[in-house]
């Protein structure tokens, strides 16, 4: 069992102040495979310090050399692969099959992809008699959730060190140590002492701590909306700029004449694949009442061919949940779904599920009524709602009938009808007909799913200010 009592501020690792002590749990068995201290006021105090001293050491670095370390930490990440996959898999619960490719290669991806975005960037234009310049905002406090512990961090880190901000980074409390492997990456990749920080601790203490920060100019959060609306609340103390990437409960919505064979394999796979705790996962699948026979057959078929088995199972697909807290959230939803009259389609066999360890099975209900919680609240775990539309008209309301607003699929035999009904639909990444993801589009949501935008130019962009110069050129008004 690894015990870490240090953390990264400005460069290096130093011994924590803090008395708490975090336990890292193996959802798999229930127990615990390592521990954390959480940090002090001193030790967040110092690191929003370190942050500082490298603030004018990133804002004068040109952007050419910015995305050059980008690329370093992830050629250093690249290295640390295999490990980085174990450890995460030890710390959420995902089987270690698959967290090389979702939860190490994606960040992998995203420094790269942010790298290329800065070099396309340009940080000045001229404006009639003006020239308009992009700046740093100055240190960011990230925060990050359990999820998808790496890549939520790329997510944040890469933009911001492309715009030139330092980062004080608090890790879900659930999920530390792959910010400990990250920190020894981006060291080894040559980032500026203090560029990266790292503290440790839950949402109510080191979070609300950072987000008041009188050295910190702005908190990019991922999380649940009550931590989002918390964390709006307490920033606006001191008119911080703030970026929320919140909650989801996305439709998929299948078109008359639409794939859903491929439609249901889609959003069936997004809804276990990391046991459902995906914010973009596709929870509500929607389709013609005339289709909603069919669609159950092949939600049941497509269901049934997922494991669900312990992280270090070679053969399983479903790990278990991040925590007990999460098991108990999801089976909660399972029961109230029944409740509520919801009908079951399929359900794992509970026979078969793991006996140690934070499991729940995947399952699929028919909802009538999209207004049910199931339709309505995000359960973060591997549980899909088939709902039955008559008309486009209906099928667009109850898309757009939650208090979410993040992802969403259309399905039609007609891409251009798809085009149609997707700007129909309230949410900030629609794709159409199972099209893959894009790294450089921005990601973000509408509603309660929260405020601004990640990835690509446009997740560099929430770093920075504008600051329009004026000068007394010919034709300024």
């Amino acid at each position: 069992m690894d015990h870490r009592a240090d953390t990264y501020i400005g460069g290096r690792w130093v011994e924590s102040t803090g008395e708490d002590v975090i336990a890292v749990i193996d959802p798999s068995t229930g127990q615990c495979v390592a521990t954390v201290r959480e940090s002090s006021t001193g030790d967040m105090d110092a690191a929003v310090a370190a942050a500082e001293r490298a603030r004018p050491v990133l804002r004068e670095m040109p952007p050419e050399e910015r995305a050059a370390l980008l690329d370093r930490v992830a050629e250093e990440l690249e290295a640390r692969l295999g490990g980085m996959a174990e450890l995460i898999s030890s710390e959420m619960g995902m089987p270690r099959r698959h967290c090389a490719d979702y939860q190490v290669r994606t960040a992998i991806r995203t420094f790269r992809n942010t790298a290329l975005a800065v070099r396309g960037m340009d940080f000045s234009e001229r404006l009639g008699g003006s020239t308009v310049v992009r700046e740093p905002v100055g240190v960011v406090a990230a925060m990050t959730p359990w999820n998808f512990p790496l890549l939520q961090t790329a997510a944040k880190l890469g933009p911001a060190l492309a715009a030139g901000c330092p980062v004080v980074l608090k890790p879900s409390e659930i999920t530390p140590l792959d910010a400990c492997v990250l920190a020894e990456a981006v060291h080894a990749a040559g980032a500026p002492p203090g560029a990266l920080n790292v503290v440790f601790g839950n949402g109510l203490h080191v979070g609300e701590y950072m987000t008041r920060h009188p050295g910190t100019a702005m908190v990019s959060l991922t999380g649940s909306t009550r931590a989002g609306r918390r964390v709006a609340q307490l920033a606006a103390e001191s008119i911080k700029r703030v970026t929320l990437e919140l909650g989801g409960k996305s439709a998929a919505v299948v078109l008359p004449g639409g794939d859903l064979a491929a439609a249901v394999e889609r959003s069936v796979r997004t809804v276990v694949i990391n046991t459902g705790q995906t914010c973009t996962a596709l929870t509500r699948l929607l389709v013609p009442f005339e289709s909603l026979a069919d669609a159950e057959q092949l939600v049941a078929a497509a269901l049934a061919r997922y494991r669900v088995g312990r992280s270090d199972d070679p053969a399983a697909d479903v790990g278990p949940l991040a925590s007990a807290n999460q098991r108990h959230r999801v089976t909660d939803h399972l029961e109230r779904a029944l409740v509520d009259g919801a009908r079951p389609i399929w359900a794992y066999p509970d026979e078969e599920l793991p006996r140690s360890g934070f499991f729940a099975g995947p399952a699929a209900f028919a909802v009538s009524d999209p207004r049910i919680a199931l339709a309505q609240q995000e359960v973060f775990g591997p549980v899909l709602a088939v709902i039955p539309y008559v008309g486009e008209d209906e099928a667009v309301a109850i898309a757009n009938g939650t208090p979410y607003g993040l992802a969403a699929a259309v399905w039609s035999a007609d891409e251009d009808h798809a085009l149609g009904v997707a700007a129909r639909i309230e949410a900030g990444s629609i794709e159409i007909n199972g099209a893959p993801f894009n790294g450089l589009a921005p990601f973000g949501g509408y509603k309660q799913s929260g405020y601004g935008r990640e990835l690509g130019a446009h997740g560099i962009a929430q770093f920075t200010e504008l600051k329009a110069i004026q000068t007394r050129a010919a034709g300024a008004r």
